[in-house]
C-alpha cells in the first residue's frame, strides 16, 4: 500500500511538472514576439499618424468654413457731432420760435406788438418750440449711438481654386509617406522574426549540447565504475582511475555549463516573446535528434529580392517623396487663387441707424489672388535644396541595391558552406561512434588502454558537438537568408 501511494505521488508530481512546462513551437515564438513587441507597436502608431497626415492633406481640397465672433466694451461713447452742434440740435425748436417772434415784433407797429404780446401771454399762439425740440432730441440721440457694448460675428467660407499643384502634390506625398511608414513597420517585423528564430535555434542547439554532455557524463561515470572494479581486480592501475576521474569532473563541469547556458538562453527567448523570465518553457524541436534541416531552397532573382526587401521600398518611396517636395517648393513661387465668401452680423446694427439688435446681416463674396513677386530668391534655394535631397536618396537607393546584391550572394555562400559542414560533421559522427564502439569493446576485452578509450570518448563528444553546431549554423544561416532575400508572405509564418 505504501509503495502504491508513493507511485501515485510520483505520478502526480510528474504531471504537475509537465503542466508547469509550456511547449512552444517556432510559429508560437514568432507570433508571440510580434504581439508583444513595443517597437512594432510604435511603428503601428507611426503608420496610423501617417494615415492621419494623408487625410489632412486630402481635406485641403474641400472648402474651409470658419465661424468667428467677438464682444468689446467701450467706456466712452461715440458722438458724430460736437457738443455745440448737439446743443443747437436739441434746442432748434426754441431757436426757430424765438426768431419767428423776433421777426414779427420787428415788422409790427406799436399796436401790433401789443397784440402779439397779448397772444403770447394768453397762449393763443401755437407752440412751435416744444415739438421741434423733441425732433431735435431724437436727431441728437441718433447722432450719439450706444457703442458701449459691441457684438459681432461672421461665417467665412474659403475654397481654393488654383494652388499651382501644391495641394495635389502634398496629398500624393502624404500617401507615399504612409506607405513609407508601412514599409518601416515591415522592416521591423522581419527583423523581429529573424531575431526570434535565431534565439529559438540557439536554444535547440544548447539543449542538444546539454543532452550530449549528459550522455558523455553518464558514459564516463559508467567507465569510472568499470575502471575502479578493474583496479580492484588488479587489471588497471590507480593512474588509470585518476585519469578517468579527471575526465568525469570535466564532463560534470561541461554539463553544468550547458544547463546554465540553456536556462539563460530560455530567459532571453522569454524576454523576446513577452513571457516572464522564470517561465518554464520547452521548445517543440528540443525533443528532436539534432537540429532539423530547414529545407529552404533559394530561387529568387535579384529583382525579386529588390521587390521583397522593405528597405528598397522605403528608399524608393523616400526618393519619390522628395521629388514631390521639389514640385511643392516650386509651387510656392506660383500664383494662388481662392474663392472667399462671408456672412456677417453686428450689434449695434450698422445697417439701420445703429440699433441695438442683430437684425442686420451682410453677405459678401470675392476672389483672392496671391502672387509672389520677390522674396530674395528664397523659393529658388528651396527648389535647389529639394532637388539635392531627391538626388541624395536616389544615390542611396542605388548604393543599397548594390549592397543587398552583395549581401544576398554572400549569405547564399554561407548557407551552402553550412550545408557542406553539416554533411561532413554527420560523417564524422558516424566515424566517432564506430570508433567509440570498438574502443569500448576493446577496453572490456582488456586489449585497449584507458587513454585510448578516453580519447575515443573525447572524439565522440567533439564530433557530436560539431554536428549540433553545424545544424544550428545552418538554421541561423537560412533564417538570415530569408531575411536578406525578403519574406514573400510573412503573415503565413505567424
Amino acid at each position: 500500500m505504501k509503495r502504491f501511494s508513493l507511485f501515485v505521488g510520483l505520478m502526480l508530481l510528474m504531471t504537475q511538472v509537465s503542466l508547469a512546462q509550456r511547449v512552444i513551437t517556432l510559429e508560437d515564438c514568432r507570433r508571440m514576439a510580434v504581439e508583444t513587441s513595443r517597437q512594432l507597436d510604435m511603428d503601428k502608431a507611426a503608420v496610423e499618424m501617417a494615415g492621419y497626415d494623408r487625410k489632412t492633406a486630402v481635406a485641403n481640397f474641400f472648402p474651409k468654413v470658419t465661424a468667428v465672433g467677438g464682444y468689446m466694451y467701450n467706456n466712452r461713447d461715440i458722438a458724430l457731432v460736437s457738443d455745440d452742434q448737439s446743443e443747437r440740435i436739441r434746442t432748434m425748436g426754441s431757436t426757430i420760435d424765438g426768431k419767428i417772434w423776433d421777426r414779427a415784433e420787428l415788422n409790427a407797429s406799436e399796436r401790433g406788438k401789443a397784440i402779439l404780446e397779448a397772444l403770447r401771454t394768453s397762449g393763443a399762439m401755437p407752440d412751435i418750440a416744444t415739438p421741434v425740440n423733441a425732433i431735435g432730441e431724437e436727431i441728437d440721440a441718433a447722432l450719439h449711438p450706444d457703442l458701449h457694448n459691441l457684438f459681432g460675428g461672421a461665417v467665412i467660407v474659403e475654397q481654393p481654386v488654383f494652388a499651382s499643384g501644391k495641394i495635389v502634390n502634398s496629398t500624393i506625398m502624404a500617401s507615399k509617406a504612409e506607405k513609407l511608414a508601412e514599409s518601416r513597420y515591415e522592416t521591423s517585423l522581419q527583423g523581429i522574426v529573424t531575431d526570434v528564430e535565431k534565439a529559438y535555434w540557439q536554444i535547440v542547439s544548447i539543449s542538444d549540447k546539454e543532452k550530449l554532455a549528459r550522455s558523455y557524463s553518464e558514459l564516463l561515470h559508467k567507465m569510472e565504475k568499470d575502471v575502479i572494479r578493474s583496479e580492484q581486480a588488479g587489471v588497471s592501475t590507480m593512474s588509470d582511475v585518476l585519469q578517468v576521474k579527471v575526465k568525469v569532473n570535466e564532463a560534470d563541469l561541461l554539463l553544468s555549463k550547458a544547463s546554465s547556458g540553456l536556462r539563460l538562453a530560455k530567459m532571453l527567448l522569454c524576454q523576446k516573446i513577452g513571457l516572464p523570465l522564470d517561465t518554464e518553457i520547452v521548445l517543440a524541436d528540443e525533443t528532436a535528434d539534432g537540429v532539423p534541416d530547414p529545407g529552404y531552397l533559394s530561387g529568387k532573382s535579384i529583382e525579386d529580392v529588390y521587390d521583397s526587401r522593405p528597405e528598397i521600398k522605403s528608399l524608393t518611396l523616400a526618393a519619390d517623396i522628395y521629388d514631390r517636395k521639389v514640385k511643392i517648393a516650386a509651387a510656392d513661387m506660383m500664383p494662388v487663387v481662392a474663392l472667399v465668401g462671408a456672412c456677417s452680423i453686428t450689434n449695434p446694427n450698422c445697417f439701420n441707424g445703429f440699433q441695438n439688435n442683430f437684425q442686420g446681416c451682410a453677405l459678401s463674396a470675392g476672389v483672392m489672388v496671391k502672387i509672389p513677386i520677390c522674396h530674395g530668391g528664397e523659393g529658388i534655394w528651396k527648389v535647389k535644396k529639394a532637388k539635392a535631397e531627391a538626388r541624395q536618396y536616389r544615390d542611396r537607393l542605388s548604393e543599397t541595391k548594390e549592397l543587398i546584391a552583395l549581401q544576398v550572394a554572400r549569405q547564399r555562400v554561407i548557407v551552402q558552406e553550412a550545408k557542406e559542414k553539416l554533411t561532413m560533421t554527420e560523417s564524422a559522427v558516424e566515424v566517432a561512434e564506430e570508433n567509440l564502439r570498438r574502443a569500448n569493446i576493446g577496453f572490456e576485452a582488456g586489449v585497449v588502454t584507458t587513454s585510448t578509450v578516453l580519447g575515443a570518448h573525447t572524439a565522440w563528444l567533439s564530433a557530436h558537438s560539431d554536428w549540433i553546431d553545424a545544424g544550428a549554423e545552418l538554421q541561423s544561416a537560412v533564417s538570415e537568408l530569408r531575411s536578406v532575400e525578403g519574406y514573400d508572405n510573412l503573415e503565413k509564418l505567424l
